[in-house]
C-alpha cells in the first residue's frame, strides 16, 4: 500500500471543537475489514468494521457514522439492501460501495440512491481515501 496523507475533513460539534470523523465498514471478509480499518487509521480517522448489514444496523454507531463503506455483496443482506434500509429509515449517511464484481446494474442502482462512489476492487487508497472524502464533505 502507499503512503497516503489524511484528507482535511473534521466534523464540528455544536460546541465549536473539531471531531475525528468515524467511518464504517461493512464487509463479509475479514481480511478487507482489517486492511480497510488500518488504513483508514492510518490516515488519522476512527474505523469500526461490521461483518454483516444486519450487525452494523444494531450497532451503537449507526447514528455516529460519518461515512459508510460498503461491500455489494454478502451473505444475507448486501450493500445496496442496507442502503435502501438507511434510506427508508432517513438516516443520510453518504456509503461507499465496494465490490469484486463489475455490476453496471448495481453500480447505476446504488448511485441513483445517493451513494457516493461505486469502486471496483482492488482499488487504490487514493481512490477510496477520495471518495471517503467526498462523503465526508456530504455529511
Amino acid at each position: 500500500m502507499n503512503t497516503t496523507t489524511a484528507p482535511s475533513n473534521t466534523t464540528r460539534s455544536l460546541a465549536g471543537a473539531s471531531r475525528i470523523p468515524l467511518i464504517s465498514i461493512v464487509d463479509d471478509d475479514e481480511s478487507v475489514r482489517v486492511a480497510l480499518k488500518s488504513l483508514i487509521g492510518s490516515v488519522g480517522f476512527r474505523a469500526e468494521v461490521f461483518g454483516s448489514g444486519e450487525e452494523f444496523l444494531n450497532s451503537p454507531y449507526i447514528s455516529k457514522t460519518d461515512c459508510l463503506i460498503a461491500d455489494v455483496r454478502m451473505p444475507g443482506m448486501g450493500g445496496l439492501e442496507l442502503q435502501e434500509r438507511l434510506n427508508a429509515a432517513h438516516l443520510s449517511i453518504p456509503v461507499v460501495f465496494i465490490s469484486a464484481h463489475d455490476d453496471g446494474e448495481a453500480r447505476a442502482r446504488g448511485l441513483r440512491a445517493g451513494a457516493v462512489d461505486f469502486l471496483k476492487k482492488p482499488f487504490s487508497e487514493d481512490a477510496l481515501l477520495g471518495a471517503i472524502s467526498a462523503g465526508l464533505d456530504k455529511s
